[in-house]
């Protein structure tokens, strides 16, 4: 059987998918791309954007980040296990929160990332959302129209990749995607997918979210990898009003 994948069915306005490939799918349809990788890319550009910081993502980790990074005289964030004193920029969103705030912080990522540079690609607007500012996105996106026939809106769960790098979905994506469609069904009359209809019921019948979020494949991970406090700051729900929104290749607090 043939589909149409990756664009919203007739009438629905907000499509829900998973990964960089269906977000380069549903990117040239959207007028808006919304990424969420809750543990840990969307998570630290929302701590990060609250300090002031303008947030460059970057594909890789490797050479060609540093010389992108000088490139816009930024900081790079190096991984968990290579912060120093000097340089104590990472994608922990703990950590960021400790930091003193710089001015652009280039943050690479395989997963949120690549997805917000592919939904860019598509000349889509593109936001940075997670549990903390789940309900501040879903009410921004509302308040613009995006959702609707005439401005479609996709939100893309950013999921983990298997050892041979292929896509696996993650719950905490999960969820914040469906926080999000949960906010943005009550928040007025959209037609969802039944895929994005599907996540905004789980997040609505998740009883203890924050449990889950410590409880799940990457919470447990990020435990056992001695980062305890960079889960305990994704499940704080609500806890931010800020919207980043990606603006000449940097994520920046939404007016």
């Amino acid at each position: 059987m043939t589909a149409s994948f990756g664009w919203p069915a007739a009438g629905q306005g907000v499509s829900f998918g998973w990964g960089p490939v269906e977000a380069r799918a549903l990117a040239p349809a959207a007028a808006c791309v919304v990424v969420v990788d809750v543990l840990s890319f969307t998570t630290a550009v929302g701590v990060a954007v609250e300090a002031g910081t303008a947030v460059h993502p970057y594909r890789w980790r490797d050479a060609r980040a540093a010389a992108y990074a000088r490139e816009r005289d930024a900081v790079l964030a190096v991984g968990r296990r290579e912060t120093t004193e000097a340089h104590p920029w990472s994608l922990s969103p703990a950590g960021l929160r400790a930091a003193p705030a710089p001015a652009r912080l280039v943050l690479p990522s395989p997963n949120g990332s690549t997805i917000a540079v592919e939904a860019a690609a598509g000349r889509a607007t593109v936001v940075a959302a997670s549990l903390r500012n789940c309900t501040a996105v879903a009410h921004w996106l509302a308040a613009r129209g995006y959702g609707s026939a005439e401005r479609p809106l996709a939100v893309v769960a950013s999921g983990e990749r298997w050892p041979d790098g292929s896509l696996r979905p993650a719950l905490e994506d999960l969820l914040g995607a469906g926080a999000v469609l949960a906010a943005l069904r009550a928040a007025g009359p959209h037609t969802l997918t039944p895929e994005a209809t599907a996540a905004a019921t789980l997040w609505d019948a998740t009883e203890d979210p924050a449990a889950a979020l410590r409880g799940c494949d990457s919470g447990r991970e990020l435990y056992a990898y001695g980062c305890p406090q960079d889960v305990e700051v994704a499940a704080e729900i609500d806890s931010s009003a800020t919207v980043p929104v990606l603006v000449d290749g940097a994520f920046q607090e939404a007016p």
